[in-house]
């Protein structure tokens, strides 16, 4: 018996960890967590049914059209439309951005079905597979299976072999890792990180379309029922810790074995409805806070996730003040004298805004993504409903439903004090999904599928059975929510919050506490959807365990985030949206999957413009002001001051001036910067900087700390772009190259630190550049002796040295050292100036920057030296002296 529910488990493991495998390549490959990655099986099974009944194809060519071409080209149309911006967004944007798929990719699917007339996808039935119809049966250790069972386990066997075969035996896979490892570093090596991205992107949709068609006679044609199956596979990444993809197959495999031994071994739980239906969910969470205790950064990061300008600073306060006056007032107006079918639409739109201003809270302000917020409303409603018809006064009711949705919050932020990113947000859902197959599922506490009866809010003189009343009392209460929510961020809480979000090491040492306010922004947040949750039971005038389904918190994030989810105002104009919409829809006679695409839709633009539709407006108006002011200051701006784009101030650019009979700086070389000007967001680091580099020449690049020496070299290999100026490689302008163009046509920057991928080992570090690492090792035995050793437990000598060691096989025609020295010994120093002479003699033109400016000019024949961006002096290290370096290092003129 035993064996029975191993094997059978191990083709239903298959599933999980095909999918699973697709899911950790994407992640890995990319950084995005693809939550659409069960959507895109869906549509990639819904198009092998297509073919293999409308078309009458053959059902191995069906699933090769589905899987081998539809589903690796759809993962491709996506990254060029949307992952690839996505993965320069935030974890807020990437979320939500995958998760608006999950709902848009299924709807497409079936309007198309609708509107060709095809056969319609029937989710109760369960269509045929691969395999011959009807399946046909076989004895497998005393196991009997059939056909299709056997085709799927035989896939996942190909389908890991292959997976491992292409990433440790063939360059994309070198070249994947390398990105997964380090990616910045993989395009100063050469590497097309875009490029490197579509390729996984492609192969792991391959792989959830594969799956999607393999589990076609097990699930059925159910966009829902893929959707849980992401959620198992997750389970399988998780314990794959989303970078291994052996350990993720194994894990796959396993959790279908662990599934159908508690489902066969465990007749005890049938007391308690759900719980073993909910087993992978169970081991999700566990895997998340047993495997992930510090892997991921805590709770967002100021700098990964940097709120938007305030693009209204210099916008007068009746000016910022006036939209939330007149707002209401428009709203009360219609309420006034529109039919009460229309008030009862807008009222529930307030319902769903006020829930929605909870992610104001946890998201926007805290910087964690929490999709258990429809948990938390669907609680507070159950509760308030159960103790009323208990007997307690409605009042009373009520307060106790809020207080039952904060402390559920209290429990799901202890697993948050010590995760963070998007592993919070997968341990809030499996918790909300537990919430939703267990809690709410017993009838003590859901009274069963009837519910509980709840009656209106009573004040006296009315109701809120009268929607206009419902209006009224919503907006007093999200304008006491927005009060509260200003006060927060102004509060020393609020700084508190604000200082655990932008760095949360540091929090520890100035004394405060990351728990406290993590527990305290989920309580808030939590107390406030549950609020929404019994109001919208009161306006329903019941509630049942199915009304705030856990996904039903995918659509509320979404809106939200997408109008704007820092602002009360994008929590507001969102729930309005999620309310009225589909009500225009119905109206119109529009069919219900428009709006699911649509919906998707605004997960690319959200992938264009990651703080939302509002900070976009607001970014359009401050633009056209600082447009008029640019054309009305034109006129009156003095000679020799140019305009920095985009920034708003002007700067001074001054030609550099040689002193002595050094060379000119703009003297003609392989390599020159031809007045740039560059920097980082709002702060220009560059101003006006003329270098150039002759072949067989070592030009050293000297200044203070934070005088822009690592900016020039970033700028000079393409790491970061130029505002103005030029950068010329044998006189052609290569200033629009990005970086991975650069280093091909022999542009190479050894960055500050060590220039090595840690997770590669010696040998495949090589590889990233040679294709036969055999030369590197004769100039480098001590390499050699290491060759199958991570990069990373290298020491810092021998990690440097192998940064070289590609150049000095395949000379570069331009190397870019950026503190070479820094953190070796004196013996591993003279070592590297030993590679640098060498390539020196070989006609590599080298731009040299460094701290130690002894082993600078000991090698150097030209002299450099930065001040506030500018090239200040520029000669011969002949006719460098002390008061020079004493000028460029301590800034005295």
């Amino acid at each position: 018996m035993i064996l029975g529910y191993v094997v059978s488990g191990l083709v239903t493991g298959a599933i999980f960890a095909i999918m699973g495998s697709g899911l950790t390549l994407s992640y890995a490959a990319t950084g995005v967590f693809n939550f659409a990655h069960g959507a895109i099986g869906f549509v990639s099974a819904l198009l092998f049914y297509q073919c293999n009944v409308a078309a009458g194809l053959p059902s191995w060519l069906s699933a090769l059209l589905a899987a081998g071409v539809f589903a690796p080209a759809l993962g491709y149309l996506l990254h060029r439309a949307m992952f690839g911006g996505l993965a320069r967004a935030g974890e807020t944007a990437q979320i939500v951005g995958t998760i608006g798929l999950t709902i848009a990719l299924p709807a497409l699917g079936l309007l198309v079905v609708d509107v060709f007339g095809l056969p319609p996808a029937d989710a109760t039935s369960l269509p045929r597979g691969i395999g011959p119809h009807p399946a046909v049966p076989f004895d497998v250790l005393g196991v009997r299976l059939d056909t299709d069972q056997l085709i799927t386990f035989g896939a996942s066997i190909v389908t890991a072999a292959g997976l491992w075969a292409f990433m440790r035996h063939t360059p994309y896979g070198l070249r994947m890792r390398a990105c997964v490892d380090r990616r910045r570093l993989a395009t100063l090596r050469g590497i097309d990180a875009d490029a490197t991205s579509a390729v996984a992107w492609m192969l792991g949709s391959g792989l959830a379309g594969l799956a999607g068609v393999l589990a076609v006679p097990v699930l059925g044609l159910d966009a829902t029922a893929y959707t849980v199956l992401l959620f198992a596979s997750a389970t399988a990444a998780v314990f794959g810790r989303l970078r291994s993809i052996p350990w993720t197959f194994a894990a796959g495999l396993a959790l279908g074995v662990v599934q159908n031994l508690v489902a066969g071994y465990t007749d005890f739980l049938e007391e308690i409805t759900g719980l073993r239906t909910a087993v992978p969910v169970l081991l999700l969470f566990a895997g998340l806070v047993l495997l992930n205790r510090s892997r991921e950064r805590v709770a967002g990061s100021a700098a990964d996730d940097a709120p938007p300008p305030d693009h209204l600073a210099g916008v007068p306060a009746w000016r910022r003040r006036l939209p939330w006056v007149l707002s209401p007032l428009a709203l009360l107006a219609f309420t006034a004298v529109a039919p009460e079918y229309y008030v009862g639409v807008a009222a529930h739109g307030l319902v769903l805004a006020l829930i929605c201003c909870s992610f104001v809270v946890v998201t926007g302000i805290g910087g964690m993504v929490n999709l258990a917020q429809a948990a938390f409303a669907a609680m507070a409603a159950l509760t308030c409903g159960w103790a009323f018809a208990s007997g307690l006064p409605f009042v009373v009711a009520i307060v106790l439903g809020v207080l039952a949705a904060c402390a559920v919050g209290t429990l799901v932020a202890l697993p948050a004090l010590r995760l963070g990113g998007r592993v919070l947000t997968l341990a809030t859902l499996a918790l909300a999904l537990l919430a939703d197959q267990v809690l709410f599922q017993v009838d003590a506490f859901s009274n069963g599928t009837i519910g509980w009866p709840l009656p209106a809010l009573g004040f006296g003189f009315a109701d809120t059975s009268d929607p206009r009343v419902r209006v009224v009392l919503l907006l007093a209460l999200i304008g006491l929510v927005a009060l509260l929510v200003r006060n927060l961020e102004r509060s020393a809480s609020g700084r508190a919050i604000l200082a655990v979000r932008s760095a949360p090491a540091a929090t520890v040492t100035s004394g405060l506490s990351a728990p406290r306010a993590k527990i305290m922004l989920f309580v808030l947040a939590s107390g406030i959807a549950g609020l929404g949750g019994v109001l919208f039971a009161i306006s329903k005038g019941s509630i049942t365990a199915t009304d705030l389904p856990a996904f039903t918190g995918f659509v509320w994030l979404a809106v939200v985030v997408l109008q704007g989810v820092r602002r009360i105002g994008g929590a507001v104009l969102g729930g309005m949206i999620a309310a009225v919409f589909p009500e225009l829809l119905a109206t119109w006679d529009v069919s219900a999957h428009v709006g699911a695409i649509l919906f998707g839709a605004g997960g690319v633009i959200l992938a264009r413009h990651p703080d939302g539709v509002l900070a976009q407006l607001a970014e359009q108006r401050h633009r056209r002001r600082r447009r008029a002011e640019s054309r009305a200051g034109s006129r009156d701006r003095p000679a020799g001051v140019v305009g920095e784009p985009g920034r708003g101030r002007v700067a001074e650019v001054r030609e550099p001036e040689p002193s002595g009979g050094g060379a000119p700086a703009t003297a003609e070389g392989v390599f020159r910067l031809d007045g740039v000007v560059a920097g980082y967001g709002d702060v220009t680091v560059l101003r006006g900087v003329e270098l150039a580099v002759r072949p067989g020449e070592v030009v050293a690049l000297l200044g203070a700390n934070g005088a822009g020496k690592s900016t020039t070299c970033a700028v000079a290999a393409g790491d970061v772009p130029v505002t103005s100026g030029r950068v010329l490689l044998d006189g052609a302008d290569v200033t629009a190259w990005p970086a991975h163009r650069r280093a091909r046509a022999g542009v190479v920057l050894a960055p500050e630190g060590r220039g090595v991928f840690p997770g590669l080992t010696v040998e495949e570090n090589l590889r990233t550049w040679l294709a036969d690492p055999g030369p590197a090792y004769e100039r480098m035995p001590q390499l050699a002796a290491r060759r199958t050793v991570l990069a990373g437990a290298l020491s810092g000598g021998e990690q440097q040295l192998l940064t070289l060691a590609p150049a000095l096989v395949r000379p570069p025609r331009v190397l870019i050292a950026d503190e070479p020295s820094l953190g070796l010994a004196p013996l591993v120093v003279r070592q590297v100036f030993e590679v640098f002479a060498e390539l020196r003699e070989r006609g590599v033109a080298l731009l040299l920057v460094e701290e130690k400016a002894t082993e600078a000019l000991a090698v150097a024949d030209r002299v450099a030296f930065v001040r506030l961006g500018r090239i200040v002096w520029s000669g011969p290290r002949s006719e460098v002296d002390a008061e020079r370096l004493t000028a460029a290092y301590l800034g005295v003129s």
